[in-house]
């Protein structure tokens, strides 16, 4: 597990964790009215699941609000991040199309 300023990252398939050499799968907790820094991947492409909660996600200057069920998929290079703007903590399924994903700050 990884603790951050916004909540948390569990990850649970990677090359680091030594059991995937294509890919990178975890989870993105989200505490209320926090977000994360507004990022992008260089060597990746990231698919986003929303499993609890509710965020208003952006992707360049798109922003959408986005519920339980709801995927979004984001090429790599794209600027991107999420909100909580929920009550409660947000869940979020992630996953990376490389074993190390990588990720620069705006």
């Amino acid at each position: 597990m990884e603790e951050t300023p916004f909540g948390r990252l569990v990850w649970m398939v990677s090359g680091k964790l030594g059991n995937s050499e294509t890919m990178t799968v975890g989870k993105c907790h989200i505490e209320p009215g926090r977000s994360n820094p507004r990022h992008y991947h260089p060597n990746c492409d990231e698919v986003l699941y929303v499993v609890r909660g509710t965020i208003e996600h952006s992707v360049e200057n798109e922003v959408t609000v986005m519920h339980p069920g709801d995927v979004v998929s984001i090429p790599s290079g794209r600027l991107h991040n999420a909100r909580n703007i929920g009550e409660d903590e947000v869940e979020l399924l992630i996953s990376f199309s490389a074993p190390d994903r990588q990720t620069v700050g705006e």
